[in-house]
């Protein structure tokens, strides 16, 4: 079928990208859903850093690319074969940037470790089932993260969804998605705070606000999403953000610069930049006996200074935690079910809704640092 998608060209392009244009909105060729996947009529994508990092080249993937991994729609089609466990035409899915095959050693880690053969289909731009779906003029076009989601239909490996109730709006999914899941399953499943523990996120981008609002969830709880823990505090250099955090209910909020000077330490600090000046804030910032979660993804060469004395003698712990060490048909109907009873309002990190022609403009404001979450519907 043709279908209309948003396709990287070229990466590295200088900015301002709504001038050099390194994506363009072109027409494409999708095949048919093989064995084990199926056919989505795109609703939402969220922009994510994980989709500029492949603009500015910060993570290099192989080109043309159709982008967008954050994405929500509605389930048309099935490929040959039995219909996937728990799925059926016409449901709501969320997508996950990180399809598990649910049988290699890192699938039996409970979400602590990457799927082996996810990670390798995402490198090559493939599916997790092998090969490509999509085509201009019969040449490939490569997949991003096993999604590209910025179109408006994609062939996508059942592994890679998870069915949410038609109640969920279409945004509200696709957030749930990536910057839930990741920053949110980040703190829950690594950071693990403890009853009465202070939280610190460092970075407060849609990711880092998804932790803040889960952390939130935490703190005004009955208990029901985990352990009542204490102040939640946000670090950011930008006053909008700030802004948004106090608005959400953070006690307060720094600038990293404010909060070096303040003393201030929390036994769970997660970082959700994905900078290394970030990552050094949230490890000086981490408690006795604390731990650090990083789930920022920082440009390769980047490097960051720390004290190894300050881990030894204080007994604390630096954590690494892709997708927030998540298992996203387990982690996100739990997000789901926060949003639908009011403790977790992913609706409020959406900064606004643009057409996908406006792409290039939205990589601009997402570089800058002057939007949470954009979407764009379809």
């Amino acid at each position: 079928m043709r279908i209309r998608g948003a396709v990287l060209e070229e990466i590295g392009r200088a900015r301002p990208y709504a001038e050099t244009r390194p994506i363009s909105v072109a027409e494409l060729d999708l095949a048919a859903p093989g064995p084990g996947e199926l056919l989505v009529r795109i609703e939402a994508a969220g922009l994510c850093h994980s989709d500029l990092s492949v603009v500015d080249g910060n993570r290099v993937r192989p080109v043309p690319m159709l982008l967008g991994h954050e994405a929500a729609g509605i389930v048309e089609e099935f490929g040959p074969g039995p219909t996937p466990e728990g799925l059926a035409i016409g449901d709501r899915v969320a997508m996950a940037f990180l399809p598990r095959c649910g049988e290699c050693a890192n699938c039996r880690t409970n979400g602590k470790l990457p799927c082996t053969p996810g990670s390798v289909a995402n490198e090559a731009g493939e599916l997790l089932g092998g090969g490509r779906r999509l085509s201009r003029d019969g040449a490939p076009v490569q997949h991003h993260l096993g999604v590209s989601g910025f179109a408006t239909h994609a062939v996508i490996d059942a592994r890679s969804v998870t069915r949410v109730g038609l109640d969920i709006p279409p945004e509200v999914a696709a957030v749930l998605g990536c910057a839930v899941l990741t920053g949110g399953g980040g703190l829950l499943n690594a950071g693990q705070p403890a009853e009465g523990d202070d939280v610190i996120v460092v970075g407060l981008g849609g990711v880092g606000m998804a932790a803040l609002i889960t952390a939130l969830a935490l703190r005004d709880g009955d208990g029901s999403v985990g352990p009542k823990i204490g102040r939640v505090i946000g670090v950011n250099r930008q006053l909008a953000k700030r802004e948004l955090a106090l608005e959400l209910g953070a006690d307060a909020v720094y600038t990293m610069e404010e909060l070096a000077d303040s003393g201030v330490r929390a036994p769970v600090v997660i970082e959700c930049a994905g900078h290394a000046r970030a990552f050094e804030t949230a490890v000086a910032a981490t408690g006795v006996g604390g731990r650090t979660i990083t789930v920022g993804l920082p440009s390769p060469q980047a490097l960051a200074q720390i004290s190894p004395l300050g881990l030894t003698a204080e007994a604390r712990t630096i954590v690494g935690s892709y997708l927030g060490s998540a298992v996203p048909q387990r982690d996100i109907p739990k997000f789901a079910e926060l949003w639908r009873t009011g403790v977790l309002p992913v609706h409020k990190l959406i900064s606004g809704e643009l057409p996908l022609e406006r792409i290039n403009e939205a990589m601009d404001a997402l570089a800058d640092g002057t939007a949470v979450r954009q979407i764009i519907r379809f």
